[in-house]
């Protein structure tokens, strides 16, 4: 202790003398400045470059702007979320030991509790408090509720927020909080958004509350993705990790979509961010909120991609490949060869329009189909009903032609490296390597040991962990072989990636 005491009077007598030079050096004319400097004399620009009468739109434009955005943000939130995750024992080491040589002792062990926070968006849509923001922002990867969630109001208050109810599926939920002095905005009708509407999106990217950007829809419906990305509205309003729940709004400060997610090599924004169109949330909203969870209505069809050597002349509509026992297809006598060209009166190009139609539609209802079977036109009526516990309501059937049959000797490794992530060589991550890599603690998925040189996967590197193909998590190699055998060539697969503490998208094109 005499050798302590000792050192920690020198510290205190060298401060001192620190102190007191730096105090004798600012008295005496400042830090570094020369002696008997003068001021310089300056002169400021009075008049602004461009006159306001030259740019009267602009400015016009300016100003609406302005109160575009100051009448959206009171109904914005941003949402912060806390779970335990587990518990790490710590062991102090006792700082008088340190001046003693071979004397040092681990000491005082202490158990931490591991919390999990994260950060997003929502949006008030009800008089009542309701705020719809991601599943994935109030979930965890397996579906479990946080234990805490908070909403911080545009005007800095934080109120504790209960869950009304989430669904992973269309990574939707519904929070409320308390406060009878709420502004909801109102969700607008998405089936009217074209490409090029000037839109606006407000959340939490990066924690930096009520953060503003603008863009335009950039795309709308792409019929022929199967990555849930076709569904959804494409922006180039930048949205970062933080924005998702947040709203994407429209010239009339209504909501057109819930954002949602983005295609990034970065893990920040590039441009390519999605949001879940606003007709997909009110129907999501009224089932949460009258039924607890989301009541899905289902066809029960099997369908294909329309081929070019289909009977048909025109390439729009759903070909139906299988049918359902005790589905409302086969109790409208819908049968596999028929092309569903409409639905309840409304044209249907494609089977994600065709599965949007049935999703909006009230269960029960009566609804007729316009279909062609053999190239004449027919008309048939059916009930929609709920669609059951774990049933897929439409599959698609594999695109092989007749005439490209599998070659004849092709074995399964043959077959194997013609699959899209065939270059791409995977192991177990195990808890050790999570650590060696800096990645986060919740972090699952399978660890890139390799990928193929020439393989057009240079964006992926050894280190990387995927998460989810196509949205579908990854926790094992054998998720991983299991999804990656069912995925169609001819289709882009979008990877999501952790890098250290960066997540991201990879999207893979068909080469």
């Amino acid at each position: 202790m005499k050798n302590f005491a000792k050192f920690l009077l020198f510290v205190l007598l060298v401060s001192a003398g620190i102190s007191l030079l730096y105090d004798y050096r600012l008295k005496r004319g400042g830090l570094n400045l020369p002696s008997g400097r003068k001021p310089e004399k300056y002169t400021l620009a009075s008049n602004p470059s461009v006159d306001p009468k030259q740019v009267p739109s602009l400015e016009a434009l300016n100003r609406e702007r302005r109160t575009l955005v100051k009448s959206v943000i009171p109904s914005v939130v941003a949402v912060k979320t806390s779970k335990k995750i587990g518990v790490r024992r710590e062991y102090g080491l006792d700082p008088f030991e340190l001046f003693f040589q071979n004397r040092r002792q681990f000491r005082n062990p202490r158990d931490e509790t591991l919390v999990q926070n994260s950060l997003g968006s929502g949006v008030i849509v009800t008089n009542e408090g309701h705020i719809i923001t991601n599943s994935h922002v109030v979930t965890d990867r397996e579906g479990n509720q946080v234990d805490q969630i908070e909403v911080q109001l545009s005007d800095g208050q934080t109120k504790k927020a209960q869950l009304v109810g989430a669904d992973s599926e269309v990574d939707l939920a519904v929070l409320k909080i308390d406060d009878p002095g709420v502004k909801p905005l109102k969700l607008a009708d998405s089936d009217l958004v074209q490409p090029g509407d000037f839109v606006v999106a407000i959340g939490n990217p990066f924690g930096f509350e009520e953060t503003v950007t603008d863009g335009i829809i950039s795309s709308k419906m792409r019929p022929n993705r199967t990555d849930g990305f076709g569904d959804l509205l494409q922006t180039n309003a930048a949205i970062n990790p933080g924005n998702s729940g947040g709203p994407l709004v429209n010239l009339r400060g209504e909501v057109i979509g819930i954002n949602t997610a983005i295609a990034s090599t970065t893990g920040g924004s590039q441009g390519v961010g999605f949001a879940i169109p606003s007709n997909t949330v009110r129907t999501a909203l009224e089932s949460l909120l009258k039924q607890g969870r989301i009541i899905r209505g289902y066809l029960g069809i099997q369908t294909r991609a329309l081929q070019s050597d289909d009977t048909s002349t025109e390439t729009d509509g759903v070909p139906v490949a299988g049918v359902m026992p005790g589905s409302p297809a086969a109790q409208a006598g819908v049968q596999p060869g028929d092309v569903i060209r409409k639905f309840d009166g409304r044209e249907v190009k494609n089977f994600p329009a065709l599965r949007t139609l049935v999703a909006q539609t009230q269960l029960n209802k009566q609804v007729e189909l316009e279909i062609v079977r053999n190239g004449k036109p027919l008309k048939v009526t059916t009930q929609i009903k709920e669609q059951p516990i774990d049933y897929e309501s439409a599959r698609v059937s594999p695109k092989r032609s007749p005439s490209q049959p599998q070659p004849p000797g092709q074995s399964n490794d043959q077959e194997m490296s013609n699959r899209p992530l065939a270059s791409i060589h995977v192991e177990e991550l195990t808890p050790e390597t999570a650590r060696q890599l800096d990645l986060p603690a919740n972090v699952q998925g399978v660890l890139v040991s390799g990928v193929d040189p020439d393989s057009g996967v240079a964006e992926l590197q050894k280190g990387d962990v995927i998460e989810e193909i196509n949205q579908q998590p990854v926790t094992s190699v054998a998720d991983y072989n299991k999804i990656a055998a069912a995925l169609d060539p001819s289709q882009p697969q979008v990877l999501s990636v952790c890098r250290h503490k960066m997540r991201s998208f990879l999207v893979l094109r068909p080469r």
